[in-house]
């Protein structure tokens, strides 16, 4: 390995040393290196995962600093199926997380990852989750045998001795161990011990399982801090809405996976809106925080995106193919024969030929597709050219509202208020989506994904709604609670909404209602804009009966969501907050 290895640790943190010196002893591997997150050292980086064959250099005319990786066929995805939370009861993991007690946890892993980096390079990777210098930053050192997960850290978070200066003598910091084994799917496990504030992942090089920074420690690890230090840890993008006088409203938006989250992020406002800007804090991930002024205050605790490539052209999110031009690795989307890149719906012709993810010929007539369906982008979020300013602030910006929304053919309006914080959580708590074709269930079957957080809640999903409750008792002013719904389809199946950019008339809405400005009318599931108060200026051949059919109460539907939001409470029983019951039984009297 050309990369010269540094036995020195680049920190006297003793906590530090004592952590990594002991995994060392369990992990063997023949060179420790501490990364320091400096340009340079990332160059040398890059080109090193070259020479092994880890990467291949992109064309740098076309992507200036961007280069290609591809997994193991068997590693492309999110393992749900394979990861726990280790808390010294089951009862407290909750019936919705795979449990396993942390000493046959730990017992299990400390056997798989014995001697596993022999003849691999072991890399210190110290990172923050937050702006340095923030209250509610994070620190987190990962120690991993791969060099893309290191790679991907630097962009994906503040990584280098800037943790360690955070850190400075102390010992609370994240301890995550990654082995990437022989990345066989029976040895396969992402375990989060959330008392010890640890994670150890091994048998995968997929980056939703190995950046341990991101689902890991921002959400399962961070819902559990969240409830024990009075935040909230949320699956939620962040976005800032400038107005042409120069007001700044900040909403956070939670939707589960395939419903326009990275788009609304980023989202660009239609001509109409002239003067108006959207500014993205975060496409993902959400701390949120009481502050001083009654106010809750959010952080985005990431530095880069993760995103999922196919579909992401100029039309449907501009800023992010802005942001994927340079600096970015591509994981298993399409080669093309002059080394650039190609995906499903990506702008231009299709090429006549190229390698697909797996590395094998691929033309138009081929009968798989090109990319794989999840294959991803990591950049740094600098490279967005909207990113908001407020974006490294370690204060935070104030929440003005928070929306939830899923993909709904039916029952649920375009936009709708809650009555109260309540009300709102009991929204959040019932969000559901529907399967596409190729998930287990089939076509049109709702999932419920309470707050899009069913897969990264660290805890009992019951009392992760009572956390939700109790934080209204911090908030003098709290947030305003929205549900949206851009996927409403009429009788022929086609979409009541033109949806992208003009997602902004609802927005504007929302916004309108937090600074008491817009009216609204009250329905049986809360407040709905009055046909004078929802802006369709400019959205051609888009008539108010339109907008009536697309915000449509119907009573048979409503009856019908209200059983089928049953089966999740019925599961978390012994655990649900009685204020959520009570909102399902006022809902049922209303309608």
């Amino acid at each position: 390995m050309s990369i010269e290895p540094i036995g020195n640790p680049t920190t006297n943190n003793e906590a530090v040393q004592a952590w990594v010196g002991e995994m060392v002893k369990l992990c063997r591997p023949d060179r420790v290196y501490w990364c320091d997150g400096s340009p340079k050292e990332r160059q040398v980086l890059l080109d090193e995962a070259v020479k092994e064959g880890i990467l291949i250099r992109l064309n740098q005319e076309k992507l200036p600093g961007c280069y290609y990786h591809r997994s193991n066929p068997n590693d492309v995805a999110r393992v749900e199926q394979s990861t726990f939370i280790c808390t010294e009861n089951q009862e407290e993991a909750g019936p919705t997380n795979n449990w396993m007690s942390p000493k046959e946890m730990y017992k299990k892993l400390r056997g798989l990852a014995e001697g596993s980096m022999r003849g691999r390079t072991m890399f210190v990777v110290p990172y923050l989750m937050g702006p340095p210098g923030s209250p509610m930053t994070k620190v987190g050192i990962e120690l991993t045998d791969s060099i893309y997960v290191a790679l991907s850290m630097g962009a994906m978070t503040r990584m280098g001795t800037l943790a360690f200066d955070d850190l400075r003598n102390g010992d609370d910091f994240n301890r995550g161990l990654h082995c990437m084994l022989d990345v066989h799917p029976d040895r396969r496990y992402i375990a989060h011990f959330p008392k010890d504030n640890t994670i150890i992942s091994v048998g995968s090089n997929y980056g939703g399982n190995v950046l341990l920074g991101k689902k890991c420690l921002a959400l399962r690890i961070g819902s559990y801090l969240g409830r024990q230090e009075g935040w909230l840890a949320e699956h939620m993008l962040i976005l800032g809405v400038e107005a042409p006088n120069g007001e700044k409203t900040y909403i956070a938006a939670a939707f589960p996976s395939a419903c326009g989250k990275t788009n609304l992020a980023m989202m660009i406002p239609p001509a109409h809106y002239k003067g108006w800007k959207v500014w993205t804090i975060g496409d993902d991930i959400a701390w949120m925080r009481p502050g001083p002024d009654g106010r809750l205050y959010a952080i985005n605790p990431e530095a880069g995106y993760f995103g999922v490539v196919p579909g992401t052209n100029s039309k449907s999110n501009p800023n992010a193919v802005a942001a994927i031009s340079r600096d970015t690795i591509y994981t298993n989307v399409a080669l093309t024969t002059d080394l650039d890149v190609w995906w499903e719906g990506k702008d231009g012709p299709v090429p006549v030929e190229c390698l697909d993810w797996r590395g094998n010929k691929w033309t138009p007539s081929s009968r798989e597709k090109a990319a794989h369906p999840n294959s991803r982008f990591t950049a740094p979020m600098q490279n967005n050219p909207m990113l908001a300013p407020e974006a490294n602030d370690p204060h935070g910006v104030p929440i003005s509202a928070i929306v939830f929304g899923g993909r709904r053919s039916d029952t649920m309006p375009l936009v709708f208020q809650a009555f109260n914080w309540v009300h709102g959580v009991y929204l959040g708590a019932t969000m559901g989506s529907e399967m596409t074709a190729a998930a287990v269930g089939g076509t049109g079957q709702v999932r419920r994904d309470p707050m899009a957080m069913l897969p990264f809640c660290g805890y009992n999903m019951g009392d992760y709604f009572r956390h939700w409750i109790n934080m209204r008792k911090h908030i003098k002013y709290p947030p305003r609670i929205f549900h949206v719904n851009w996927f409403r389809k009429d009788e022929s199946g086609s979409f009541l909404w033109p949806g992208f950019g003009e997602n902004m008339r609802v927005i504007k809405w929302i916004i309108d209602r937090c600074h008491g400005r817009s009216n609204a009318d009250e329905t049986p599931i809360g407040w709905v804009p009055s046909l004078d108060s929802f802006d369709l200026t400019g959205l051609d051949g888009y008539s108010p009966e339109k907008l009536v059919k697309v915000q449509e109460i119907n009573e048979v539907e409503w009856r019908r969501e209200i059983v089928m939001q049953d089966e999740l409470f019925i599961k978390l029983h012994s655990h649900l907050p009685k204020e959520l019951i009570f909102q399902r039984e006022l809902l049922l009297a209303r309608t």
